[in-house]
């Protein structure tokens, strides 16, 4: 990437640019590997599909913070500004390539291949059956995903610039806390999977959101009050409990029959992703200007929306 000094006010652009076209790919990848997964594996494993899935999405974002975590101790702050902070971008780069190679060679599910048989693919534009036909499974899933997003961005993603910024405590400490979050997140995302395949995703979606609430609430209130040990087991439990989020797409899937299942899902996700995940941080940050702990209640939030989404959920498709 070219620097401000050589192209001007083309850099920046051109990264926004790069950042637009990865979110593009993400937006489409995820709703098709929840379906693909889903899909293919027997009605009874379906939940731990979607929580080993989800929980490999968590992989990719704790790969993330171990490269944003040796780049911080490898490099000093000018040489991260200079030219480092283009190395996670290049690493990404071959990983998606690796992606985009393997990717050729997946397969049409069987359900998709026996609607294609049966000649039951949907006749019109799938997502104007979707919006037709599935208002309440749309608005159910952007909710759940709102609850996703929010699990995921302020508790995951933002959580070291709070306890560096806010809380005084050591950047690489910070970021070891996240690692291992991150990691407890991904065993939460396969248990939760595993206890919905048995209890549905409902009901572990409605505890769930219940105990990350609770939990958060004892998180940040100890923040500057206890040791940093402490906190660091507070915030693995956190983790775990988080992972109730990979249950999202297992409703999602539950909700929308096989021939706009793709559609729903994408729809639901993407536009609920963006507005959710545009507003959170700017909302958590003003939230902050009154309290240090503004994020919890941000938490507090979307647990709620989620509990009672479930809910509804579990009266209207369990």
């Amino acid at each position: 990437m070219p620097t401000f000094e050589s192209i001007g006010y083309a850099a920046p652009l051109l990264l926004l640019l790069m950042r637009v076209v990865q979110g593009i790919a993400i937006g489409g990848e995820i709703p098709a590997a929840w379906t693909f997964v889903s899909e293919h594996v027997p009605e009874k494993k379906i939940g731990f599909a979607n929580g080993l899935l989800t929980a490999g999405l968590s992989l990719g974002i704790l790969l993330g913070a171990l490269m944003s975590l040796f780049i911080s101790l490898k490099f000093s702050e000018a040489q991260i500004h200079d030219w480092a902070w283009r190395i996670p971008f290049i690493i990404g780069g071959v990983f998606g390539l690796v992606a985009l190679y393997l990717r050729s060679y997946l397969k049409e599910t069987p359900i998709f291949k026996a609607m294609q048989a049966r000649k039951e693919l949907s006749k019109e534009l799938p997502v104007k059956q979707v919006l037709a036909r599935h208002k309440t499974a749309v608005v159910i899933g952007m909710m759940f995903t709102w609850f996703l997003t929010g699990c995921v961005v302020v508790l995951i993603l933002a959580m070291p610039n709070l306890l560096t910024g806010a809380f005084g405590i050591e950047r690489s400490d910070a970021f070891t806390m996240q690692s291992a979050a991150i990691i407890m997140q991904m065993a939460g995302c396969i248990l939760a999977g595993l206890l919905a395949d048995r209890f549905g995703a409902g009901k572990v979606i409605l505890i769930g959101s219940f105990c990350v609430a609770a939990i958060a609430g004892i998180f940040y209130t100890s923040l500057g009050h206890v040791s940093q040990s402490t906190i660091f087991i507070l915030y693995m439990l956190l983790g775990l409990f988080s992972g109730t989020v990979g249950m999202v797409s297992y409703s999602m899937v539950r909700m929308f029959p096989a021939q706009i299942r793709f559609s729903g899902i994408s729809f639901s996700y993407n536009v609920a992703y963006a507005i959710a995940g545009g507003l959170t941080l700017p909302l958590v940050q003003w939230l902050s200007l009154y309290s240090k702990i503004g994020a919890m209640y941000y938490i507090w939030v979307v647990c709620l929306v989620a509990f009672f989404t479930a809910i509804i959920y579990r009266s209207k498709f369990e």
